[in-house]
Order: C-alpha cells, then structure tokens, then sequence
C-alpha cells in the first residue's frame, strides 16, 4: 500500500492542530491542516498582501529559519508526508525537515525527515523510514516563505480501553479502509471518521454501476475483537444511496446478511449480526452502488495469542520467539512491538546471527510470501541492477560470514545496492549492530502484518 492511502494522522478532521509557530505574517498557520486542498483566490487582498491559502512567513532578514509545531489529531507511527506548496511560486521555502516526539514518552525531539528540497506549486511527497509512536512534529521551513498544506500519513496507534465496547472499526481505534472497488465521488476513508457526516461529499460514495456485480470495501479493524452491533448511516445520500448492504468475514463467512438501506437514515443491527470468533478484517459490500456516509462495528476486542512458529515468522530467533509467545496476551499492537524491541535488544549475538539466517537473499525466487511483499519494489528494477547485486551480496558474506539484511520495503534494487556497498566498508561489530536495527524494522513491520492477519 502507498503511503498516501494510509490515514492523515495530522489532520484538522481528526483533531490535529498547529499549537505555535514562530511566524504567520502573511497566512495563519491553521490553514496547513485543513482537510480541503488549497485554493487560489485572483484578486483576493488582505491589508498584509495577497491571501494565500496555507501558512506563509515574512521575508526573513536575519539568520535562522522558521517553524510550527503540530500536535497530531491521532497519535501513530508515520510513514510519509506530503509538503503541498500549491500556488506558492515566487514565495515557497527552499527546503524542509521535520522532528518529531512522543510526549506521553520523553521530550526529546528526533530527525523524522532530513533537510530536503522543495518544489513549488507542487505536491511534494517524501516516504518516511520510521516506526516510532508519534505525538508533536516539527515542521521546519528554510529560510522562510509558504506551504498550503502538510499531510502526514500513517498508522494510528491508540490506546485501547481495558474493557467495555468500542468501535472496533474507527480511524481513532486504529481502524481503516484498506481497499474498495471504487470511490469516485467519496474517499472511502471517510467512512470511519469521527462524527457524523457534514454533508455527501463527506462520505464514500461510487460511481453509477452500468453492468453486473456490486461495490464493496474491506476494513482493517485496529484490533481483533468480536463484533456485536453495526450502525450503517446514509445521512445525506438521498437519491444515491445503496438498496441494501451486507459483512463477510474475509474468508467468505456471513456477518451481516443483505439488509435494506434508506435514504439519509442511521440503521442500527443487533440481533440481525451472526455471532463469530474474532475478526481482524471484514467486507462490506453495498448493492449494486451508491453512497454511505458512516460505518460502525461495535464490539470487544480480543486479545490474540500466536505460537512460536507464527512469531518465528517476523523474526527468525527461536530465543525470541519463545520469550514473545511466554509474555502474552498484549493488549494492542503497540506494546507488542515494544516487547520485541525490548527482547531483542536483549538478545545474544548467536540469537541475531539465527534470526538473519532465516531471511532469504536478496531477489531470491523462493523467497516467502511476505519477503515477496517487501521486496515488490525492488522487483521492478533492471537484471543488470541484479547482477551486481548478486556480486555484492557474495562479497559481502565472505567479509561477514552472514547474509546482508535490509528492510527493503520501498526500496529499488538500486538503493539496497547503494546500502549495500556503502555497509561493506564497516567494522564487523558496526555492521552486526546495522543488521541488527534492520531485522528490528523488518520484525516491527511483520508483527503489523501478523496482527492485522495480512
């Protein structure tokens, strides 16, 4: 998935906010988290100059550069950002970074994103190698000038209640839309937002089905849980809205069975829901087409207990695996990436060395399904980008005596070679630990899939 179909954790729409920002001479800094793209105004005065739709700085004269701090509307580790510099031409920053922090963990502000160049009048998206629980960022803009907007888009990590019923489903939970057959008048993200929908646009919406079949989406709940309830809201959707709707489980099991819809009307469904053991995902189709504005799935969540061998999956330390398996249930998905980062900083270098071995090559045709996965973007790449792949991968192994590991998700064959030659310059102590840290991101990444039943 790219991350721009991942959740804007910043947005204005779920509670993000600039809280300061050093300057806003010529534009407030609540315009960069909107939810609407950015407009231009001909014509359009105020008495400091032209209005512009986003936050925009004075001409700096002196030394420095300048900033806004944002508290994120939903907590979660970030995976790219979007700097959109729509409309501003003669007056946008050169550049951009980005810091970030935890509040409820320390203070301490860390380099998300490095000093990179911006384009003007253009959305500029930036991939962020990140996997840390985020609260606050800070938006860096060097020296000075105007950004219309600044998306940030990852996965939310909440904090589950220790018990009672909750929206298994929602943003705020952890939920989201994963994919859907189309949405060509309404995100289908918006479908587990917060709140009621402030009009149709504010909802998922298909186009007008001409031939057989029916639309659907499938949702990723923030958690695994046992659903008991369903609201389906059609507020706003009119002469458009679905004739009836249904949830399977993914593998094709009954949840709901085809109900009819109203117009503008909030339905809810008990003691229609077919009782099953816990869901991770679930489809929901409406017939033939239409628009929807919400989606609730309440319930309990459950915890999951996996076996060593499905953790032995994320990470192939058989000590690991085991101290993984003897510390459950965890309660989210967060503390359990915690305890792996905690066990595996723990680990010995034997465990490591076992845990590197159970990844294949780089390129490696029987390489598993989720080595597959991560390494899709490099699949693309040139055979003679492989070949002197294939090269290094040998000389690196005879200079270290394992094989090399990267968490190659995202990544070209191109740039893992770069990585790859730049590494073999190391101390075998350096790179023992640079492996390391990699089968952490790859563990980190893999637990997400484990949990999520991917």
């Amino acid at each position: 998935m790219q991350f721009s179909e991942l959740v804007d954790l910043a947005s204005e729409r779920v509670g993000g906010s600039v809280i300061e920002a050093n300057d806003e001479f010529f534009a407030p800094k609540e315009n960069l988290l909107r939810p609407a793209r950015p407009v231009f105004v001909e014509g359009k005065y105020t008495d400091r100059g032209k209005w512009m739709d986003g936050w925009e700085t004075r001409r700096r004269r002196t030394p420095g550069h300048d900033w806004a701090i944002i508290r994120l509307g939903l907590p979660g580790i970030p995976r790219g950002v979007v700097v959109d510099t729509s409309f501003f031409r003669g007056n946008y920053p050169e550049h951009c970074s980005i810091e970030a922090r935890d509040a409820a963990v320390s203070g301490e502000w860390k380099e998300m994103l490095p000093l990179s160049r911006l384009q003007g009048d253009s959305e500029n998206p930036f991939p962020i190698d990140w996997d840390e629980r985020v609260t606050h960022l800070r938006f860096n803009i060097f020296p000075d000038g105007g950004v219309a907007r600044l998306r940030v888009h990852g996965h939310v990590v909440p904090s589950w209640p220790d018990a009672g019923e909750v929206d298994l489903a929602a943003v705020e939970n952890g939920g989201l839309v994963a994919e859907s057959s189309d949405m060509f008048f309404g995100s289908r993200h918006n479908l587990i937002m917060p709140g009621r929908a402030a009009n149709m646009s504010d909802g998922w919406e298909t186009r007008r089905r001409r031939g057989p079949g029916h639309d659907w989406c499938v949702i990723q709940l923030g958690t695994p849980g046992i659903i008991h309830r369903v609201e389906v809201d059609t507020a706003h959707f009119k002469g458009n809205f679905p004739e009836s709707c249904s949830l399977e489980t993914v593998d094709g099991g009954i949840l709901l069975a085809r109900t009819r819809l109203e117009a503008d009307t909030r339905r809810f469904l008990e003691s229609e829901i077919e009782r099953t053991g816990p869901l991770a995902r679930v489809r929901f189709n409406i017939f033939p087409d239409g628009g929807v504005s919400r989606l609730r799935l309440w319930g309990r969540p459950q915890l999951r207990i996996f076996s060593e061998e499905e953790l032995l999956a994320c990470c192939g330390s058989r000590s690991w695996a085991k101290r993984m398996a003897a510390e459950q249930p965890f309660r989210h998905l967060e503390a359990m990436a915690a305890a792996a980062d905690r066990i595996w900083a723990e680990s010995s270098l034997q465990d490591r060395l076992e845990a590197f071995a159970a990844h294949p090559r780089i390129g490696d045709a029987t390489a598993g399904r989720w080595s597959r996965q991560e390494q899709s973007a490099a699949a693309q790449s040139p055979p003679e980008v492989w070949a002197r792949l294939a090269e290094a991968n040998r000389a690196y192994e005879a200079r270290f005596g394992h094989i090399f590991l990267v968490c190659a998700t995202g990544k070209s064959a191109g740039e893992i070679l770069d990585i790859l030659e730049r590494r073999l310059a190391n101390h075998p102590e350096t790179e023992i630990r640079m492996a390391a840290e990699e089968q952490r991101k790859i563990t980190r990444l893999r637990l997400r899939k484990l949990e999520g039943g991917a």
